[in-house]
């Protein structure tokens, strides 16, 4: 399909929770409810908005930084699973060239991870100490898309379990300067000690937060934190826990603790009013390309099959201020044979992929 032609998409189109349409047309790259003259190719099915993954690294494998070809190819991976649209949460390597590229997802980027002193994996973050996390937090508030990414906790060796990483008045002064320069904060957080400096701190979004308990869900759902539970990550903690269980037991212990009742803290995070995404965290340990599952995964915790499509749909472009399916938006948008609505993991096969208007799978 060339870059003129007229798509016209036909059967259900899915502009909201609650807002289905019979037809939209793709014209110059954008999407219009109003019948052109010209005449278009028609594609049949359930329509939603590209699909969204709020955690997920491009630019990043297990070792750290890859070059552009991996990059590239982990970008296209992601595509033809329908997503076209990533927050990529933390990444060292420079992927400003995929703005160029009209075939690859468009990315919202929250610069390099900031981690404690040997409190991260190996060549993915700036290492620092609490006296440089404001120098360090506007240096990424600058180079990211109006995000910044911390690690807020991590396995601490001489404790032998994950505990906090940063004072409460380092993470305070840090996410103010963040917001004074316009970006939202999130951080990475296994455990529970670092959670309510966080929050009280004022920061927007915690990444996995399985150590979430009665006693802080409250507190998120009041000021409006987001989590984005990355369940198909959550999933690797038996294995994890398995090997370091002879070096570090406590921290073993922990991390099958936060498994076990990983699907009872995101249903308990949900009912109590956390805003709840889609992230996957493709791009560390784990394959790019796994969207519909981490879907399945918030539904198989408890949350409504509608609620866990928004949160990779509508919600999340509202949540990222990107758009969806509104007339004159860019036509970013996956075509299924099946309701999603009826059944989440119609997700898993998409039938045709447009991306900024074209055809792309």
């Amino acid at each position: 399909m060339s870059d003129h032609t007229v798509l016209h998409v036909k059967g259900r189109v899915l502009v909201g929770p609650g807002e289905a349409r019979d037809e939209l047309w793709v014209v110059d790259g954008r999407i219009t409810y109003e019948r052109p003259r010209a005449e278009a190719v028609t594609v049949r099915g359930w329509a939603l908005p590209g699909l969204v993954d709020a955690h997920c690294h491009v630019g990043l494998d297990r070792h750290g930084p890859v070059d552009a070809a991996t990059s590239e190819k982990q970008a296209l991976t992601d595509r033809e699973a329908g997503t076209l649209l990533i927050r990529d949460a933390g990444s060292p390597s420079d992927t400003r060239w995929i703005d160029g590229r009209e075939d690859l997802p468009r990315i919202i980027r929250a610069g390099r991870h900031i981690a404690r002193t040997r409190r991260y994996i190996r060549n993915y973050a700036h290492e620092i100490e609490p006296a440089e996390l404001v120098a360090y937090v506007a240096r990424e508030a600058r180079r990211g898309d109006g995000w910044v990414k911390l690690v807020g906790d991590w396995i601490d060796r001489d404790a032998g379990d994950l505990t906090a990483c940063w004072p409460a008045g380092a993470v305070r002064e840090a996410i103010a300067e963040a917001h004074r320069l316009g970006a939202r904060v999130t951080a990475h957080c296994f455990a529970e000690d670092s959670l309510r400096d966080l929050v009280e701190a004022g920061i927007d979004c915690v990444e996995h937060a399985t150590g979430l308990t009665d006693d802080t869900i409250p507190l998120f759902a009041e000021r409006g934190v987001a989590i984005v539970p990355t369940l198909v990550n959550i999933a690797t903690f038996p294995d994890l826990a398995a090997g370091g269980e002879e070096k570090f037991p406590r921290w073993s212990a922990h991390m099958r603790r936060l498994h076990a009742r990983r699907y009872e803290t995101v249903r308990n995070a949900y009912d109590a009013g956390v805003p709840v995404f889609v992230g996957t965290d493709a791009g560390g340990s784990l394959a790019h390309g796994l969207v519909a599952d981490e879907v399945a995964e918030l539904v198989t915790a408890g949350i409504p099959a509608v609620a866990a499509l928004s949160a990779t749909t509508w919600g999340a472009r509202e949540w990222l201020g990107r758009p969806g399916l509104e007339e004159g938006a860019p036509a970013d948008l996956v075509v299924y044979d099946e309701d999603p609505r009826a059944d989440v993991r119609a997700l898993a096969a998409p039938r045709r992929i447009v991306l900024r208007g074209r055809v792309v799978g």
